[in-house]
């Protein structure tokens, strides 16, 4: 009786183990979770996994975020390892690895950070805050993309401006990891390089002065000029986005009509355009000066589309600084910086893709921007506008230095929050519907193209300021220039940049990878002084609630046992 029962143990004690080791080999080859997270941040978006799906050869990812890093870092070497285990999980053509750049001997680190800078990637000196420590390091938050003979860097940590806390930075490092990983993949696998063209002969701005913005586009895009009075046409296949950067001469209607069916056929076009010629070398020259309205011919075409620059000036409480003379010590002037109202720092609002998760854009002289009821369905998306503190000064403006004289009065800039930026997206009516001239269609059927009164579903972004796209140019003999964004009085950098370097991704991404973009991961902070407060309450409570439950089972257990076998 005594071995039947023990052999019976036994065999139920080897079932076990052997059901242990089968669950344990299925979680090693399928991984799976259940997202029940408010805002489903471990769910990858439907374009990403399409993407995934419709991959055909290895992709390799080095991660170079192995080694101990500072607690709340942590959370992003975590994160990312869980989005590579979920890419794995559609596809089994992902393959990773984590690497510690500062592991080996000093002579070992030293040759991998040269060989790493000279792939252009470079360290980060990282401040991370705990609760009971600040702790500085060298890291490398990058993830290094593979396939076949190609291969893309990928900065993890987004968000480097000092207006950001630590953890901020973190958290939106972690809700842009998906869309980094699977736009880097998506540019590894494209078998072409979409064309950007910018416009040129109606006074844009130069080669030189968006030098920074085109080399950033050079890692996956085409950039070049054309002349649209030398062109027969402008075709959607062959210019994946037309620019039009700050132009300040007038657009011909033959210009004009080749910009409209090209949008009519599924063209895109970002439309940087100042409506005033306002700028701050102007007022240096002279006491007063006041903006004349550039003879662009443009107002009936953005009309048509949707939106309507106003010939006026948004005046905001939040913006850059300027240096002005204060004085002179010796030969030597003094200046300090005075805020400049004409330049305002703008925070991108909403949550769509091409703004979200981003820093304030640095706007000089732009102007308010109306949206129009159109005669075809177009949806109007705010995607940047002025603070709360704000006002218009409408043409004609008498622009001085003597707005500085007095202290701002917030009661004065009262007129709330003005658009600055809008995107523009659905069917849009032709600028030309019942009045295309003969000469026009004798035009297009030379080259066997018929005229198109409304577009396929399209999109476009009206950004009522130019030198959005434009890094400032030190000395254009010697072709010396500064960062695109960086503002060289105040020493710092905004996020114009990233403004456009996402602007162009989402009008000319087709695949609609950019969506991950507008995943948010929400911040929920612990309670520092309540969790001080109530330390030794939970430390007891999760030591001793655990070893009295324990107790309890085993009570039990044994009163149990001894019941069972007292007779």
């Amino acid at each position: 009786m005594a071995r039947s029962q023990r052999s019976q143990a036994l065999l139920q004690f080897g079932l076990f183990c052997g059901i242990i080791l089968f669950v344990n080999i299925l979680a090693n080859s399928f991984y799976t979770h259940f997202d029940l997270t408010e805002e489903k941040r471990f769910t990858l978006t439907q374009p990403t996994r399409e993407l995934l799906r419709s991959l055909d050869d290895r992709i390799y990812i080095r991660v170079l975020l192995d080694g101990d890093f500072p607690a709340g870092f942590k959370r992003l070497q975590t994160a990312t390892r869980e989005m590579l285990d979920d890419f794995r999980s559609v596809t089994g053509y992902i393959d990773y690895q984590f690497e510690d750049p500062a592991q080996g001997s000093v002579e070992e680190v030293n040759a991998r950070r040269k060989a790493l800078l000279d792939d252009g990637i470079a360290p980060v000196n990282l401040r991370v805050n705990d609760q009971d420590e600040s702790k500085q390091q060298l890291i490398y938050p990058v993830a290094i993309v593979h396939y076949g003979s190609r291969q893309i860097a990928v900065n993890l940590l987004e968000n480097q401006s000092p207006t950001l806390q630590p953890d901020e930075k973190v958290n939106n490092s972690v809700s842009l990891l998906e869309y980094k990983l699977a736009n880097a993949i998506k540019k590894l696998r494209s078998p072409g390089r979409p064309v950007i063209l910018f416009t040129r002969g109606h006074g844009e701005l130069d080669e030189l002065q968006t030098i920074d913005l085109e080399r950033s586009l050079h890692q996956y895009y085409d950039t070049d000029r054309i002349l649209l009075d030398s062109s027969v046409q402008v075709k959607p296949e062959a210019c994946a986005l037309l620019i039009i950067a700050k132009p300040r001469g007038t657009f011909s209607e033959r210009d004009k009509f080749k910009i409209d069916q090209y949008v009519m056929q599924g063209g895109k076009v970002l439309w940087l355009v100042d409506r005033l010629n306002a700028d701050l070398d102007s007022l240096r020259t002279a006491a007063h000066f006041i903006p004349a309205d550039y003879p662009l011919n443009l107002e009936d075409m953005l009309f048509k589309y949707g939106a309507r620059i106003q010939p006026d000036l948004v005046v905001d409480m939040e913006c850059t600084q300027i240096p002005l003379q204060v004085g002179v010590v010796g030969n030597a002037p003094q200046f300090r910086l005075f805020k400049w109202y004409y330049h305002p720092a703008v925070m991108p609002v909403g949550k769509h893709p091409v703004v979200k998760n981003m820093d304030r854009v640095e706007l000089k002289f732009c102007s308010s921007i109306d949206t129009i009821r159109t005669k075809t369905p177009v949806a109007k998306t705010v995607l940047l506008q002025s603070s709360r503190y704000s006002r218009l000064q409408f043409s004609p403006i008498d622009l001085n230095f003597d707005i500085l004289k007095y202290e701002a009065e917030p009661s004065k800039f009262d007129k709330g929050s003005q658009i600055v930026g809008v995107l523009l997206e659905g069917t849009f009516p032709s600028n030309y519907e019942n009045r295309v001239s003969e000469e026009m269609l004798s035009g297009l059927k030379q080259i066997g193209v018929e005229y198109r009164s409304s577009s396929v579903p399209n999109r476009m972004i009206v950004i009522s300021d130019g030198d959005v796209a434009a890094n400032f140019v030190r000395n254009a003999a010697q072709k010396e220039w500064l960062p695109l964004g960086l503002n060289r009085f105040e020493k710092a950098t905004y996020a114009n940049k990233d403004l456009m370097l996402n602007a162009v991704e989402y009008l000319v991404d087709a695949t609609g990878v950019i969506e991950a973009r507008s995943k948010e991961v929400k911040l929920r902070l612990i309670d520092t002084v309540r969790a001080n407060d109530e330390k030794t309450f939970w430390q007891v409570l999760n030591i001793g609630l655990p070893l009295l439950l324990l107790g309890i089972f085993g009570a039990v257990f044994f009163w149990l046992r001894k019941r069972k076998y007292a007779g």
